[in-house]
């Protein structure tokens, strides 16, 4: 399932010595990501990502993180196509935010804007969006992607509290899907968790009420009803002969568990 870094492969501090006659150019679309079959996603994404994907819960009795589901094999993604990603579909905010992403210092007390130095819209020559003007100070294409990923960061924060009341409530429990393909071959796909509708029967009134208040029990909701594209998703890719209206409900419970993405939280965001 999904980690922190998946497509990033040589992510380094953004600084004006080592950067400031850095490019990006962002015409190169998504094909970084089309040997990813899952990303993280934060629960404010929950409404525009639930008409297009499952959304599961992905990680350990200790952590776990929402995560929609992009294809059944591993290094599978079938919403990327030749670079482009299938139209009509939501981009998560994880994929969009590439080729940079935060990491902390030593002390976990600030963010550290990087960038994928490997990624195919990293140039020298002036194609694409500057980072740095030629006084080296941050150009507006790079104050706002700061601005980006402090707001992801922040909801990924308040992701994490809402992780937290349902693995507190005993709500999550182990799922598998299992598929049955055109060609008769039988796929499963593991590692991953979903809300037990039984036990959210159960929640008293006041959590309930917090719940509502906090939109937690809307994400809940969301993730629930998401769960019918796992179906569709191989009806329409793979060449499932399962009904592309078959209910959620065929993914059938299994012991298994995923590697929660990592996260950490901080307080502060700069670039060198």
């Amino acid at each position: 399932m999904a980690t922190q870094l998946l497509f990033y492969q040589n992510a380094r501090p953004v600084t004006v010595s080592e950067h400031g006659d850095l490019s990006v150019r962002g015409a190169d679309g998504y094909g970084f990501a089309s040997k990813v079959n899952s990303v993280p996603l934060t629960a404010i994404e929950f409404a525009a990502a639930a008409g297009n994907y499952p959304i599961v819960f992905a990680g350990n009795e200790d952590r776990v993180m929402p995560t929609v589901i992009l294809g059944v094999k591993d290094h599978e993604n079938f919403f990327v196509e030749d670079g482009a990603w299938k139209a009509g579909t939501y981009v998560p905010a994880f994929v969009r935010r590439y080729p940079f992403v935060f990491s902390t210092d030593k002390e976990n007390n600030n963010f550290i804007l990087n960038i994928d130095e490997d990624y195919s819209g990293c140039n020298r020559d002036g194609s694409g969006e500057r980072l740095f003007d030629t006084d080296g100070n941050h150009t507006v294409y790079l104050k706002n992607t700061l601005r980006f990923l402090q707001e992801y960061q922040g909801q990924f924060r308040r992701t994490e509290a809402y992780c937290k009341r349902l693995n507190d409530l005993g709500l999550l429990q182990p799922m598998q899907a299992q598929f049955n393909l055109a060609d008769g071959e039988n796929r499963s796909l593991s590692g991953f968790m979903s809300v037990n509708r039984d036990k959210l029967r159960e929640i008293d009134d006041e959590t309930l009420r917090q719940m509502f208040d906090t939109d937690e029990l809307e994400c809940t909701f969301l993730h629930l009803h998401s769960m019918r594209h796992f179906q569709t998703m191989l009806g329409q890719f793979a060449g499932s002969d399962a009904p592309a209206d078959a209910p959620a409900d065929k993914a059938d419970a299994a012991p298994e568990k995923a590697a929660a993405p990592a996260a950490k939280k901080t307080k502060n965001s700069k670039t060198s």
